[in-house]
């Protein structure tokens, strides 16, 4: 057992048993590296993400990678979920140096926190062209012991920069038109017309771009803009029949490798589930589309039904791995989800399997292509995908898949199931209350307005400091972590406004009008006219 055995982060715990010598982010790593005068080696992650299991696997767990590791660095691992302050940081610098990020991110650091190279995975030994772990590792202690004077340089110099590029401009425009209108061109310009979405593969939902387009389609006038109406319920008609959407347990994957919606990342994230929530709720009300409803349901759904703990808060993510079969030793991506089409057909009644078969591309040699499939993982397995317009489906086709459904469902869940990582996050559970809340309040649900109260209750009594109201970002099994950050507040003083003018209870606008002055308090940035991720109390990083 490493120093992390006593964290209650369920990625850090993973890591517990690890060779490798990992501290969690603080002090007492921090002192080590500034007594030893090593570097330090910072993997971020989170549990339920595909490469950093591969990468723990490949390295991590490997005796004489993690022997390096002890001999040339002080090495700390970082849940990026339960701090993503420090996550953010570090996630700006590799973008910088690299052009892109990702998980596992890998930084290495001075002892006084300083980045000086990062990356995300890396692979256990050199493979076509890319340096692997061990012979990263081996060069960087030797430019440190050989050049360390110009590496701490060149890492202020860098910092200097980034930190020029991020300074909030306290001048900013108060006619917003122009970039607006320069936003709303861009994202026409890479929507994909025949698929949806936005650029190639990789594909992520991003209803952020989808809440900005519909907000723009309705701007001035009363009438949708139907080129910019077609681009989010294209992009969303897409989603719905593809494979990141679970058609039998309902939610959705976290995005696409490819760029038809087809293959996923299986991995299902409690942020992802809110925004799709809302995004499809505000299609609907915009179209009427019972389509569009029906996605909501199956969303909110499959929260109550998998991610929701019995105190009434919203857990935080779902694997993307598990177990081939019990018993099994072997993991595999996707294995608790992809289906042979001999086990469709040995499942379901024969005319009730070919409907089936047939609605959702299941063929008997697989459906993944090659390409997005670079382990062999999905190998003569189907990814469940809707082939045929829906509009096109008869009624009693209709029964006879939902029949179909509901068997299958019942199968799968007899199988090993992906790791559930089970902590509660402030932040995302504000997000959830606002899904909630609001499809409960549009459609009718009375149980959905249910769902939100017991989650914000659990949120007060679990995650608001008794004495002075301040938030906390994460409860896991009794234990409470780290004071809340900005989006603690910001999301869950919108779910508090979202239940109140669901339920008109005065006491949830009351606690939203305190934690505002909260955040302001702790948050606001006076000189910068804008708002601090982090309490401006207890700065985190020497660079905040």
């Amino acid at each position: 057992m490493n120093h992390l055995s006593n964290c209650s982060s369920p990625y850090l715990l993973q890591h517990a048993e690890n060779p490798v010598q990992w501290y969690p982010w603080g002090e007492e790593a921090f002192a080590r590296a500034r007594e030893e005068q090593k570097p330090i080696f910072l993997s971020i992650g989170y549990s339920t993400c595909h490469w950093c299991h591969v990468m723990a696997q490949e390295s991590f767990e490997n005796p004489e990678i993690a022997a390096l590791m002890k001999k040339h660095f002080i090495n700390v691992k970082v849940d990026r979920e339960e701090r993503p302050d420090v996550d953010r940081l570090y996630m700006a610098y590799v973008q910088g140096l690299t052009g892109s990020g990702g998980w596992p991110m890998s930084v290495w650091l001075t002892p006084e926190l300083k980045p000086f190279f990062g990356g995300t995975y890396f692979p256990p030994e050199n493979r076509h062209g890319r340096a692997g772990f061990p012979s990263v590792l081996m060069q960087l202690s030797q430019l440190w012991e050989q050049s360390r004077e110009k590496i701490e340089q060149e890492a202020t110099r860098l910092l200097k920069a980034l930190q020029s590029s991020a300074q909030s401009d306290a001048a900013i425009g108060a006619n917003l038109e122009a970039p607006l209108s320069r936003a709303t061109e861009y994202f026409l310009r890479i929507y994909d017309v025949e698929w949806g979405g936005f650029g190639s593969a990789p594909k992520f939902p991003r209803p952020s771009v989808l809440f900005f387009l519909l907000r723009q389609a309705r701007s001035g006038s009363s009438n949708p803009n139907p080129k910019l109406l077609r681009s989010v319920l294209g992009t969303l008609d897409r989603m719905a029949a593809g494979g990141i959407h679970d058609h039998l347990g309902g939610g959705f994957h976290r995005y696409s490798v490819d760029r038809e919606w087809h293959v996923p990342h299986f991995e299902k994230m409690l942020y992802d589930q809110a925004q799709l929530a809302i995004t499809y709720l505000e299609a609907w009300q915009m179209t009427g589309e019972e389509r569009h409803a029906d996605v909501v349901r199956d969303i909110l759904t499959y929260v109550q039904r998998e991610m929701t703990s019995p105190e009434g808060g919203f857990y935080s993510a779902e694997d993307a791995d598990s177990l081939i079969y019990h018993g099994s030793t072997e993991h595999a991506e996707g294995a608790f989800f992809v289906w042979t089409r001999e086990e469709i057909v040995a499942s379901l009644p024969p005319q009730e399997a070919a409907l089936f078969c047939a609605h959702y591309g299941v063929r008997p040699e697989g459906n993944v292509n090659p390409s997005s499939d670079p382990h062999g993982e999905l190998t003569g397995k189907n990814v469940l995908m809707i082939m045929e317009e829906q509009e096109l489906i008869s009624e009693e086709v209709v029964e006879s898949l939902e029949r179909s459904k509901k068997i299958l469902l019942a199968i799968r869940s007899e199988r090993p199931r992906p790791h559930l990582d089970d902590k509660i996050l402030c932040a995302w559970n504000g997000l959830m209350i606002s899904a909630y809340a609001r499809s409960g309040a549009v459609l009718g649900e009375s149980g959905y307005i249910q769902s939100a109260v017991k989650a914000t209750e659990f949120i007060q009594t679990n995650l608001a400091d008794p004495v002075t109201g301040e938030l906390r970002r994460s409860w896991r099994q009794g234990a409470v972590m780290e004071r809340g950050f900005a989006e603690d507040y910001a999301f869950l003083i919108q779910g508090l406004l979202d239940l109140y003018e669901t339920t008109f209870a005065i006491h949830w606008l009351q606690w939203a009008e305190r934690l505002q002055t909260l955040m302001d308090r702790l948050f606001w940035d006076e000189r910068g006219g804008a708002t601090s991720a982090v309490p401006r109390v207890t700065p985190i990083c020497w660079f905040v």
